[in-house]
């Protein structure tokens, strides 16, 4: 596969690996109201996470689709914004046609200002579902200062958030998601040369407000690492960089749609690769609520709760196994994309 057509579906790739949460009931010792409230916390805490890193997908994109931005010589490219141009994706079974135009984003229209300071990229999402699991519709506005590359050693640019809804085709769950969010490029190096380069390191920090459809309004924050590596393809892994005096490894933390104090932690990191169809294909999360019912969440296993090889195809399932005082838990297996 040739590089610019793997990063360019390795940008936008990443962003599908997006995990939807089965819900099933413990009813051991009365304990369906907690094991419920578990799967609820979990799955939104799993949504938000991975639409915000979607985001920053697409800011990727967006950066790199022109040498303004980036900081090259090179011909411009086509970036493909969630598939790959000109060809579909199969999500469980459902075909999503991507862009036939060339689109970066396939699911936004994005406008360039590069003669103002700083100049701005604006990602306008039109509500297509393109890959057959999702859609947005809402906007960001991404600024950079003139005379800043996003290839550069520590650049960084800012991302308005501007009422994002993400609504999951599965069950028609949404989110709605508002803030800022920062990312640093903090090796520099562009991700079109990612195949003849050791390895790029991006930092990642929002401040989000998080809607959820039961009305509920949270603050969540977020502070986390990637860093993208080649390997028989792309390989991006995700830790959490933030401490909060007692753990590190936080990645996400503030309240839950409950009203529960939470902080999620990246405990094992958490491993996206290309020549697994660029699947999570392992890591782990635990989520540490003030509540003290707490869960860790692995991924990359079999439906027995093993881990499993890299079959491309079919689904991985993930692990929950929960604690909360004076109950008896069950742990938990179910799919994910």
């Amino acid at each position: 596969m040739k590089t610019t057509m793997s990063i360019r579906i390795a940008i936008i790739t990443i962003a599908f690996t997006g995990l939807v949460f089965a819900c099933k009931k413990d009813n051991s010792n009365g304990n369906s109201t907690n094991s419920s409230n578990v799967q609820t916390g979990a799955d939104d805490q799993a949504m938000v996470s991975n639409e915000d890193e979607n985001l920053a997908n697409d800011a990727n994109a967006a950066l790199i689709s022109t040498p303004t931005t980036n900081g090259d010589s090179k011909t411009p490219v086509a970036i493909g914004g969630t598939t790959a141009v000109n060809s579909t994706k199969q999500i469980n079974g459902v075909n999503g046609t991507s862009s036939i135009n060339g689109d970066i984003i396939c699911d936004a229209a994005v406008a360039f200002d590069t003669a103002s300071d700083p100049r701005t990229i604006t990602i306008t999402y039109n509500g297509t579902n393109c890959w057959g699991n999702r859609t947005r519709t809402g906007t960001v506005v991404i600024s950079i200062p003139a005379g800043v590359h996003w290839r550069d050693t520590g650049a960084v640019v800012n991302m308005a958030i501007q009422n994002v809804v993400i609504t999951r085709q599965s069950d028609g769950k949404s989110v709605t998601l508002n803030g800022f969010k920062t990312m640093t490029n903090v090796s520099g190096g562009s991700l079109k040369d990612l195949a003849t380069l050791a390895s790029i390191t991006h930092n990642i920090s929002d401040s989000l407000s998080v809607t959820f459809a039961d009305s509920a309004v949270r603050t969540w924050n977020v502070s986390k690492q990637r860093v993208f590596t080649y390997s028989n393809g792309i390989v991006i892994t995700t830790t959490g960089t933030h401490s909060d005096g007692n753990n590190t490894g936080i990645a996400e933390w503030g309240t839950n749609r409950f009203g529960v104090a939470f902080e999620s932690l990246i405990t094992q990191p958490k491993v996206i690769r290309q020549d697994c169809d660029f699947r999570l294909v392992s890591g782990q999360n635990q989520i540490i609520r003030s509540d003290n019912i707490n869960s860790t969440i692995t991924y990359g296993l079999n439906a027995s709760g093993n881990p499993t090889s890299c079959p491309g195809s079919g689904l991985y399932y993930l692990e929950i196994v929960w604690t909360a005082p004076n109950a008896r838990t069950t742990p938990i297996i179910i799919p994910y994309f």
